[in-house]
This record gives structure tokens, C-alpha cells and sequence, in this order.
């Protein structure tokens, strides 16, 4: 194996990977309404329409939930990746931890409207990321973290 290849993979590999999963508590809520939903209309229709909504509405609130839960946050030696979104490490400036008791605030009054945003409510804390690129009008970058201390130690090396 040559040493460029070597080096290429080690670039790729993840320093951090973390991804969004919904929490446990979310799934009973949207099941539920899928049932509820198929039983108003297997009260009013005999014979197949009695059972295609559980049919199609149960599975139909599991794929919802899977797909939120797609969203990944991963840090490897060149980027910082959140979602679909990429960020160059030599941007990042600083990177702070937004507490719990604090997300409501900063994704609140204090959220500048050109910072970029990656929030899931399920994950309670989150990680400012200061940029330091003048041809970018993005400030921040703010992405929600189940390990906000791992993140932000590891974006504030460089």
C-alpha cells in the first residue's frame, strides 16, 4: 500500500461520530396516532378498508421516526460534517458548549439569522462552532450533540 493511500484513509476516518437517533420516549406518540388514526377509519368501513390504514399508517410512523433519525454529526481530520452539511476544520475558531438550560436561549433570541442550524429537540444539548472565514457571512454553526464536552474539545484542535 503506498503512503498516500494510507494518509487518505486516515483523513476519512471519523474522530467523532455521533448519530441523532430520536429518543425512545418519542416513538410511543406517533405509533399511537397511527392506531388511533387506522381505528376511526376501520370504524367506518367494513371489509379491506377496515385494515389497510394499520396497514399503511403503522409502518408509515416507524419510517417518519427512522427518518429523522438519520442525521449524523461527525468530526474527522479535514471536516467537520453535521447532516448534509460540511464545514472545513481551518474555519473553525472556537467551539463552546450550549447547556440545556441555555438551548432554548441561543436558538432563541440570541440565534443570529445567518448562523447555520442543526437542531434535534431529542438531543439536549448542543455545540456552538465559532467560524473564522471572511468569505463566509455564516457566523456559527450550532449542532445539537448528545457529547457536547467530546465535540467541543475535539473542534477546538486543530
Amino acid at each position: 500500500m503506498s503512503p498516500t493511500a494510507g494518509s487518505a484513509e486516515s483523513e476519512r476516518r471519523p474522530l467523532f461520530r455521533e448519530r441523532l437517533y430520536a429518543s425512545w420516549w418519542m416513538w410511543p406518540l406517533p405509533v399511537a396516532a397511527a392506531v388511533l388514526l387506522g381505528a376511526e377509519v376501520h370504524l367506518g368501513y367494513p371489509g379491506v378498508r377496515a385494515w389497510l390504514p394499520y396497514v399503511v399508517l403503522i409502518p408509515l410512523a416507524v419510517a417518519v421516526l427512522f427518518w429523522l433519525s438519520r442525521t449524523t454529526v461527525e468530526v474527522t481530520e479535514e471536516e467537520l460534517r453535521a447532516g448534509d452539511a460540511r464545514l472545513p476544520r481551518r474555519f473553525i475558531e472556537d467551539a463552546e458548549i450550549v447547556r440545556a438550560s441555555e438551548k432554548q436561549r441561543a436558538l432563541g433570541p440570541e440565534l443570529d439569522p445567518t448562523a447555520f442550524v442543526v437542531h434535534r429537540p431529542w438531543a439536549p444539548t448542543a455545540v456552538r462552532v465559532w467560524l473564522d472565514d471572511a468569505n463566509d457571512p455564516t457566523p456559527y454553526w450550532v449542532v445539537s450533540t448528545r457529547h457536547p464536552r467530546e465535540l467541543a474539545a475535539l473542534l477546538r484542535t486543530r
